[in-house]
């Protein structure tokens, strides 16, 4: 692959609370949690991927890139200096390509230093910076209707689910559904954006490449030879007052199913995690994650990396989780392809952002929708099947997921 050698410059600036509000309307590039993160604009590479090694090629175009760039970075910080925002199919047949977008201009903002890096063609012009912050476009209402598997559908795809695993032919799969809509025309997507990141301040809120959403769910974070992770699986809707939700999270600590399901997605990771580190730890018990709308059950994963593995290599490695997938792998895979009528495209897949030295921030594709260039939308949502599901929960329980992603289109 022949590369365009880039120049990259980062320089302190004043702080910038507001990143969205530097995002192009059309093209929003974001990785941000608690008003902190990166906002991208521009594009000054773009790089894409398909198939089953897209993951360990976008590894190895990343090392030719950073390998060819002239680097000047006084802050030396993560998320400074050359990086790379991504997202990646979910699986390795999809239509959709997985990128990785190096942009133009990039402005990070971390316990309130802020910083600006531009990124360009060596031997020419280097870019503007523009911190000039773009009121939000006109509201507007969009409603998300069922789309290729309506909910009689997707009922019968979880009984199906149910009863493979009842022939022992797998212990678990992730089944999804989804919904589509169309956006007016000229609608600012920045404003779906900013209603994530407000209504869902904890999680990770994004924008890349079309697909946005804020996934609570952390699929690996690389730091100057640290990893960590956060396992989620097993839900229950948050009560209607303080007792009620009280005893919706015991309920989902104490329930067999909702362990079952747990355990088999930490069991994944570590898994996937043991040959790229020297030691791995994880939080002794489950614990129960609050988000605005429901209960996930959680479990926190550390450890120290052994082979000098990059967040692109590690993403390559647990991809699919059996959060998203299901137990064992391959028969998951197969029975998803077989039930589900659509190609998942980048929901459930990493979605993130890579650094000149390999390290990086990867969540899982969670709450989230792609956005087409004519203004498709189409949001997707999954629960875990395993042999106590029953259809009927499940499909409620997608109902709950699909909420942060309606109300911030509705």
């Amino acid at each position: 692959m022949n590369l365009q050698a880039l120049t990259v410059e980062t320089t302190p600036i004043s702080d910038i609370s507001q990143l969205i509000l530097l995002l192009d309307q059309h093209e929003p590039l974001l990785w941000m949690r608690r008003a902190q993160g990166l906002a991208g604009i521009g594009t000054a590479l773009r790089l894409e991927f398909s198939g089953a090694t897209r993951m360990t090629d976008a590894a190895v175009a990343w090392r030719d890139v950073v390998a060819a760039a002239t680097v000047t970075d006084p802050l030396n910080r993560t998320g400074t200096g050359l990086l790379a925002f991504g997202a990646f199919a979910f699986d390795d047949s999809s239509a959709e390509k997985s990128v990785l977008i190096v942009p133009s201009v990039i402005v990070g903002r971390e316990d309130g230093v802020c910083w600006v890096t531009r990124i360009w063609a060596t031997g020419e012009t280097p870019p503007e910076i523009p911190l000039e912050l773009h009121p939000l476009g006109p509201e507007y209402r969009l409603s998300l209707l069922p789309g290729a598997l309506t909910p009689d559908g997707y009922r019968e795809a979880v009984a199906e689910g149910i009863r493979r695993i009842a022939a022992h032919d797998l212990s678990k799969v992730v089944l999804a559904r989804d919904l589509v809509g169309h956006l007016p025309a000229e609608s600012d997507v920045r404003r779906s954006i900013s209603e994530l990141a407000l209504g869902y301040p904890d999680c990770w809120t994004y924008a890349v490449d079309g697909l946005v959403g804020s996934s609570p769910e952390t699929l690996i974070r690389a730091d100057h030879g640290e990893v960590n992770a956060r396992v989620l699986a097993g839900t229950m809707s948050r009560g209607t007052d303080a007792a009620a939700d009280t005893a919706a999270a015991l309920a989902l600590a104490t329930s067999p199913k909702d362990g079952d399901e747990h355990e088999f997605a930490v069991q994944s990771v570590l898994a996937s995690l043991r040959p790229h580190t020297s030691h791995i730890t994880t939080s002794e018990i489950p614990f129960t994650l609050k988000l605005p709308n429901l209960w996930h059950l959680a479990t926190d994963v550390e450890g120290t990396l052994s082979d000098g593995s990059t967040s692109l290599d590690l993403i390559a490695a647990l991809h699919p989780t059996a959060a998203v997938a299901g137990t064992p792998t391959d028969k998951a895979l197969a029975l998803i392809r077989e039930v589900e009528p659509f190609d998942r495209g980048r929901y459930a897949g990493p979605v993130g952002w890579v650094g000149a030295d390999g390290d990086g921030e990867w969540a899982i594709a969670l709450r989230c929708a792609q956005v087409s260039p004519s203004g498709d939308v189409t949001a997707y949502a999954g629960c875990g099947i395993v042999l106590d599901s029953e259809p009927e929960r499940e499909l409620a329980e997608t109902r709950m997921k699909f909420r942060p992603v309606v109300e911030a289109f509705g």
